[in-house]
């Protein structure tokens, strides 16, 4: 029995070194994915609590808003866990009504590192997240164009398709920068780049505007959506009258100065 355990313990280390140096090499394989943690220095904004839904969240009161405070987006049973999650399938949102019930963080944001499980229940799931409540990262279940699943909404579809489909938890791992200034004017676009459910599938892509006018957005309604202006904004979840689960979000913020949003 002594002759076997140097063995064992030999092809364990050879084993777990190599696997060390490769996440090392490649961090981001230990900081993106379904039930990562949040980063050292981030911020938990969702745990699937009503208590941290009401804390951190509110609706956003654009154009359409057509709801009331308190948030009735409403808890539910994660199909695979039983644990508590938040639906997106708030009653006015019906219809896909966009912009009827969308929720935002209280907190806004400039550049930052941000964390977002979501999970759709039926064919067809339609929710989205909102970087800066401008630029949608899209959540559509179905659909591969440049408006579907993990499209930087009408200008870039993902290089990969990592979804893991209807009924399962999917991960969206997102740097955002946002768009720079000189004395009002703009002079650099916004830049993100995107990790799904642990691969890369945007790295660095500039975006262009806002889309879906007015309803959509900060600065949705500015001339056709490409006045951005340079205001900070919240992460925001879509309402479309549809049951897609949110869990374990969280953000932290940055200073991208100079710097790409690549990880």
């Amino acid at each position: 029995m002594n002759l076997k355990s140097p063995i064992i313990t030999t092809s364990k280390r050879f084993f777990v070194l190599p696997f060390l140096a490769l996440i090392f090499a490649f961090p981001a394989l230990s900081q993106t994915g379904v039930g990562v943690e949040p980063i050292k220095g981030a911020k938990l904004l969702m745990d699937g609590s009503e208590k941290m839904l009401h804390k951190n969240w509110e609706y956003w009161e654009g154009p359409r808003f057509s709801s009331t405070m308190p948030i009735k987006w409403p808890t539910a049973k994660d199909p695979i866990s039983g644990e508590s999650v938040i639906s997106s399938n708030d009653p006015a949102g019906a219809g896909g009504k966009y912009g009827a019930a969308d929720i935002v963080t209280k907190q806004k944001y400039e550049d930052f590192r941000a964390h977002v499980e979501f999970f759709v229940k039926d064919p067809g799931g339609n929710s989205g997240v909102y970087l800066q409540n401008r630029y949608e990262i899209q959540i559509l279940d179905g659909d591969n164009t440049d408006h579907g699943m993990a499209a930087i909404i009408n200008e870039q579809i993902p290089t990969s398709d990592a979804y893991n489909g209807t009924g399962k938890w999917n991960a969206y791992d997102i740097t955002f920068k946002a768009a720079r200034f000189e004395n009002g004017v703009l002079t650099e676009k916004a830049r993100v780049t995107i990790y799904f459910n642990g691969v890369k599938i945007h790295e660095d892509q500039p975006i262009q505007q806002v889309w879906g006018g007015p309803n959509s957005g900060l600065d949705g309604g500015n001339d056709g959506g490409k006045g951005i202006t340079d205001t900070p904004g919240g992460l925001k979840l879509q309402a479309e009258g549809h049951d897609v689960f949110y869990r374990n979000i969280w953000i932290k913020k940055l200073n991208l100065d100079g710097k790409s949003t690549d990880f």
